[in-house]
């Protein structure tokens, strides 16, 4: 047997899942080589925690070559163009040739996209954003807070919801929450709307019982600086104090320029195996277009939420069928449309969300009591994740399986 090359694109969550997986179930003559351009891996769940003061950014990262297990190729170098006739990849380092290939970039944020967003609004969906955040919170002595979902689809739809919350909680505990308002607009008729009306009732209580006034079917338009004004399609500006914006996103570049998209800048991939309309190239992660059952409006299909979950369960399918075909051996699986989802709610309480996004007519999610158990989950999770390969990792991953079992939620790491 020849050996093969899989080729993987971008060392996020998915990324790095899917190399490790094919570097586990592959023989050794084979490649798994994974392209990321930049050395540190920064954990996104951890960036509100980063916001709020509760991480330092040394907590966070790590670097990307120690997150892989031993025999991952690591090429520190930008992904820059796909040729899918010819079966290579241009980055910024060399080009290179693949038998089959992953694209696990993510989902590009494009703050300029919205008059005025990218020089007025504060955020906490980039470590950057995240840390000026942490500078910017204390010499904040009260006011109008707007966090805003800026447009849609976003990753992780929880975030918004916690970032309020935690921000919240944040002045509370500084004794300014009574000289502090915070305002969440979204374009969403609901919070989460593709979890169903109950999990959106419960999360409106949850930001009520907080303080947070919460506006939906607000579609951000621009955003004036000068008068600290932000204008919504057919609803009345509004005036803040500090902006906190999740910003537009789209789906990566090189991905869109080699044709592998749909309208939207999003890649289409069959929704149990991840694999796109080209021969031996997948998808996986916030970069990819799933349908869903069930409609968000009669006329708009529900989309699989971007979400880490997500692509860490696609990434453990991808690397099953690549090794089953590559090995003629092996159970090939199919992505089954579980998520879950650990919502902070700050003083060290999180909600817990978990369900079906696959089930009919539409998508079966339960919503677990706010609890100060799933923010330790959450806090396990972040620690087994930024673990080296190694006893503690493994000791990690064995605590976080027994957890789920107890607790008869379908987790799988």
């Amino acid at each position: 047997m020849s050996g093969k090359t899989v080729l993987i694109l971008g060392g996020g969550v998915g990324g790095l899942t899917v190399a490790s997986e094919l570097r586990r179930l592959l023989p050794d003559e084979h490649r798994v080589v994974l392209v990321e351009k930049t050395t540190q891996h920064t954990f996104a769940p951890s960036f509100l925690w980063l916001m709020t003061g509760d991480r330092q950014p040394e907590q966070i990262t790590r670097d990307v070559r120690r997150l892989v297990r031993p025999g991952v190729e690591v090429i520190l170098a930008e992904a820059q163009a796909i040729d899918l006739v010819n079966r290579t990849v241009q980055t910024s380092a060399q080009t290179l040739n693949y038998d089959y290939l992953i694209i696990a970039l993510g989902a590009e944020l494009a703050p300029k996209t919205i008059p005025g967003l990218a020089e007025s609004a504060h955020t906490f969906y980039t470590y950057d954003g995240a840390a000026k955040l942490r500078d910017t919170l204390p010499d904040f002595g009260g006011g109008t807070v707007a966090v805003v979902v800026s447009a849609l689809p976003y990753k992780c739809p929880g975030a918004s919801h916690e970032g309020a919350m935690l921000i919240m909680d944040y002045f509370r505990k500084r004794n300014l929450g009574d000289k502090t308002e915070v305002h969440l607009f979204t374009p969403e008729s609901q919070p989460m709307p593709v979890a169903g009306p109950a999990m959106g009732e419960a999360v409106k209580q949850m930001l009520a019982d907080k303080g947070i006034t919460f506006h939906p079917l607000h579609k951000l338009t621009k955003m004036d600086s000068s008068a600290r004004e932000l204008a919504f399609e057919g609803k009345e500006a509004f005036k803040h104090d500090l902006l906190v914006a999740i910003p537009p996103h789209r789906g990566p570049r090189i991905a869109r320029e080699a044709g592998l998209t749909n309208e939207a800048g999003w890649i289409p991939v069959d929704r149990a195996t991840l694999q796109t309309q080209h021969e031996n190239v997948y998808a996986l992660g916030d970069a990819t277009a799933i349908s869903i059952p069930g409609r968000w409006k009669p006329d708009v299909p529900l989309m699989l939420p971007k979400a880490g979950v997500f692509a860490h369960a696609q990434a453990e399918v991808v690397a099953r069928r690549i090794a089953a075909k590559i090995t003629g051996a092996g159970a090939r699986g199919e992505f089954p449309g579980l998520g879950y989802c650990m919502l902070e709610a700050g003083d060290g309480l999180a909600g817990f969300a978990f369900g079906n996004f696959f089930a009919e007519p539409s998508p079966q999610i339960e919503l677990r009591k706010i609890g100060r158990t799933w923010h330790l989950g959450k806090v396990l999770f972040e620690q087994w994740w930024l673990a080296p390969y190694g006893p503690r990792r493994e000791a990690l991953r064995l605590a976080l399986t027994l957890g789920s079992k107890a607790f008869s939620i379908p987790i799988v790491i």
